[in-house]
């Protein structure tokens, strides 16, 4: 199993970036798939990026492409997602989530959730 924590929401502004951390417990965690998925409110959870356990492969929505960067160490049990020129679209609650295999874009193949951070953007 594996405990997941997310930080580093908070508010900032159109234009602006945000570095979103998720911490992990447990010896496994290399050997997971790691993702970041978000919801809004009033909508559905949406997967934004997601990374195999290498680092070496790495997903994104349309919606984040070119402005979000996933990225992991392993040595450090950690997933991070970068986020540039956010919109105030963007606004969610940001979960990071584990699961095995390949990076599913659907968030109910995630096996292991964090409790979320809110990350608000302002026009």
């Amino acid at each position: 199993q594996v405990q997941l924590v997310e930080s580093g929401g908070g508010l900032v502004q159109a234009g602006g970036s945000l570095r979103l951390s998720c911490a992990a417990s447990g010896r496994t965690f290399s050997s997971y798939t790691m993702a970041w998925v978000r919801q809004a409110p009033g909508k559905e959870r949406e997967f934004v990026a997601g990374i195999r356990w290498s680092g070496a492969n790495t997903y994104y929505a349309d919606s984040v492409k070119g402005r979000f960067t996933i990225s992991r160490d392993n040595a450090k049990n950690t997933v991070y997602l970068q986020m540039n020129s956010l919109k105030p679209e963007d606004t969610a609650v940001y979960y990071c989530a584990a699961g095995s295999g390949v990076v599913y874009t659907r968030p109910l193949e995630y096996n292991y959730w964090g409790q979320g951070t809110q990350v608000t953007v302002s026009s």
